[in-house]
């Protein structure tokens, strides 16, 4: 049966009463070297291509894709470049017709231009033609169908440009990128108790007011893998979430719980430190303003998942509102954790797990512990609930931390 898994409220007597953020966290353990990403901080994968066949003829093929994908400054040159281009193509032929008919050596010739003398002249007809600025001075004869054939093309040109620039333009300010830099996720996750159980957990927030239709949730494990013939791939594992389906009208907290099913459910804290993986968490959503699906992504390396730690409050609720606080959106606050894995865990919530105690006065605690009352008031049957004397004495004989004061439901 799926439970539904709450944050624990930093008021709580278990959790300890500074609040640390990202780089204080930071400063407290000596990690090893960073690893190279594979998603950066801001959702980009860090993957660079080569010896790409045809790549040039792939990107000149889809061209509006090309265009929407690169940076303003060259979309700009670009098109700059096009109408320079299209009104010098234009000028040089209404040149050569003039020159063909003779109107610049006689000038009482009918001209297939007027005003249209030199290379100067025919450049700002082409100009005035194509931006349809009309000044009066310059215009189109009956005499030369050809010039008003080359007239003719040029305004269809023209018209083709302008549509180009206009929908690249649009296009990008539409774009799923820019929608995808107001939701945010947290600096860094955690890894805490919820409900009895080791979870891991991170924080995701849309910025804006209009929120998005709906978005679903979706992690993953990556980790490199070097086989023995020295050939090297990647491997993904994907990490289940409780309550993927979200409508992200506030900031929300979403829990991995770490079962026997979890690719951490083996790993404890030292293991952790040592670890090479990466958390690959994404948030695919559609906007309620334009329809458009998007999608955000980060990346939480080892160092990035901080061992007992939780994420301060940011939501509160009084009788208009519900206000929330994102200066508090990366702030974490300690509780009291062991630092073991989530199968050891759950060995010693059972009192099964193995006695080797280094003080022989202490005797091995394997008795079946008695019936006490839940933290929740409601009693269960003995074999569901262990007391708190079974837990603190096994966490005492191996050098563990002892996790809290009230009995915890198995």
């Amino acid at each position: 049966m799926n439970k539904e898994y709450t944050e624990v409220s930093p008021s709580d007597p278990s959790v300890d009463a500074y609040t640390t953020t990202l780089s204080s966290v930071k400063a407290e353990i000596d990690y090893k070297h960073k690893k190279c990403r594979y998603v950066r901080k801001d959702g980009k994968c860090n993957v660079l291509f080569r010896h790409v066949p045809e790549e040039w003829l792939m990107y000149v093929t889809d061209i509006f894709t090309t265009l929407v994908e690169i940076r303003w400054r060259v979309m700009f040159l670009i098109f700059a470049l096009s109408y320079i281009f299209s009104w010098l193509f234009f000028g040089i032929i209404y040149w050569v017709i003039a020159m063909a008919n003779g109107d610049m050596k006689d000038p009482t010739n009918a001209p297939c231009v007027y005003e249209v003398r030199d290379f100067t002249g025919a450049f700002l007809f082409s100009l005035e033609t194509q931006t349809t600025i009309g000044y009066g001075f310059r215009g189109m004869s009956e005499n030369c169908m050809v010039a008003i054939i080359v007239v003719t093309v040029q305004d269809v040109i023209s018209c083709f440009i302008d549509t180009f620039v206009i929908g690249i333009a649009v296009a990008k300010m539409a774009s799923a990128r820019k929608r995808a830099q107001t939701v945010g996720f947290s600096n860094c996750a955690v890894i805490n108790l919820q409900n009895g159980q080791l979870c891991l957990s991170w924080r995701i927030g849309d910025f804006r007011r209009h929120h998005m239709v709906e978005g679903k949730a979706r992690a993953q494990i990556f980790r490199p893998n070097m086989h023995a013939t020295g050939r090297e791939d990647v491997n993904y594992k994907d990490l289940e979430i409780k309550q993927s389906d979200l409508i992200l009208a506030i900031p929300t907290t979403i829990f991995h719980v770490i079962e026997p099913s979890s690719p951490l459910y083996r790993m404890s804290l030292e293991e952790l430190r040592k670890d090479d993986f990466e958390l690959v968490v994404s948030f695919t959503y559609t906007d309620d303003s334009t329809g458009i699906l998007h999608q955000t992504r980060t990346s939480y390396t080892p160092d990035e998942i901080h061992w007992g730690h939780l994420f301060q409050e940011m939501l509160n609720v009084n009788r208009r509102y519900y206000k929330v606080d994102y200066s508090m959106f990366h702030h974490t606050a300690k509780v009291l954790v062991p630092e073991v894995s989530a199968e050891e865990y759950e060995q010693m919530k059972l009192g099964r797990y193995p006695c080797h105690s280094p003080r022989p006065k202490r005797p091995c605690i394997n008795r079946k512990p008695p019936t006490v009352e839940l933290v929740n008031g409601t009693p269960e049957p003995e074999e569901h609930v262990a007391t708190v004397a079974t837990i603190a004495a096994v966490c005492e004989d191996h050098g563990l931390l002892c996790l809290t004061r009230n009995p915890v439901l198995i």
